[in-house]
């Protein structure tokens, strides 16, 4: 008999904003930030093994097999709930790595729900919530799958409801340095903080972008070339850059455009992610 498989999608998320309110005395930021997810991600399989064993079969240059935020991820899982099972997992990947549009986060997010599921665990989302909160701030949207205005480094969920557009995002071909962003000194630090409701029209800006655009010509470049077209934004500390519009026909023709010269991708904004609504699908 064939060991239980599972395909899941990994989508994408953006910061539709991104304030930074200060910094906390542990040294992290406190922030304000409204997440919203694409239909456009990876896909990771799983396949259960019986003899406890966790191993990724994908390789990513640079990062060692148990270092892997998937492989984190199944391991804790496999710990707190003490289950004797195993896992082999495949990753088609898509998302670049140091983006800002969460491919770690939402593998890790992924991986978690997908074992849960497959090993039978029963653990609700708030459990899985908080053991990914430990892999990364921006694990525990991917968890929830709804769009979300999000405060304290990024843990603190609200659900909201943002307009969802056609996206077209822009990939700089360069890995921006969160910690470095963070620590640069002309960060804005004191935006002062906003009310969750109503979702402020516009989204509000992101406090990283003049730093980012000043530090990453790739980046500003991308930045000046949509802005033509749209209001040009930033997710996270970058480096993707997204706009977004009425209708995919429109995104397609400014895509079309920029990427002879830009590597881009066009994608639906959804206030429910893709890993849910097949989750869902699955009951």
């Amino acid at each position: 008999m064939s060991a239980p498989r599972l395909t899941l999608p990994s989508p994408a998320k953006l910061n539709l904003m991104l304030h930074i309110l200060g910094r906390r005395e542990d040294g992290y930021h406190e922030l304000q930030t409204i997440f919203q997810f694409l239909d456009y991600g990876d896909e990771i399989t799983f396949a259960v093994r019986d003899d406890g064993v966790i191993r990724l079969h994908t390789e990513f240059a640079g990062v060692p097999h148990d270092s892997n935020l998937i492989v984190r991820a199944a391991k804790q899982l496999q710990e707190q709930s003490a289950c004797p099972l195993g896992i082999d997992i495949w990753i088609e990947k898509v998302l670049p790595m140091g983006g800002g549009i969460g491919g770690g986060s939402s593998n890790a997010a992924t991986t978690l729900l997908g074992l849960n599921h497959l090993w039978q665990l029963g653990w609700n989302e708030d459990r899985l919530a908080a053991l990914g909160l430990s892999l990364g701030a921006d694990v525990p949207v991917f968890v929830r799958g709804h769009a979300a205005f999000a405060e304290g480094v990024g843990e603190k969920l609200t659900p909201v409801d943002p307009e969802e557009p056609w996206y077209l995002v822009l990939v700089p071909q360069v890995s921006v340095s969160t910690a470095e962003i963070f620590s640069d000194p002309l960060l804005t630090r004191d935006t002062p903080p906003i009310k969750v409701r109503p979702v402020p029209k516009g989204n509000g800006r992101n406090d990283c972008l003049p730093v980012v655009a000043r530090r990453y010509p790739d980046v500003r470049n991308a930045l000046n070339l949509l802005g033509k077209f749209t209001e040009a934004k930033l997710t996270g500390t970058g480096s993707c850059v997204f706009g977004g519009f009425p209708s995919k026909a429109e995104a397609d023709k400014v895509s079309a455009l920029l990427t002879e010269t830009l590597t881009g991708f066009v994608a639906k904004g959804s206030n429910i992610s893709m890993l849910h609504r097949k989750l869902q699908s699955l009951l």
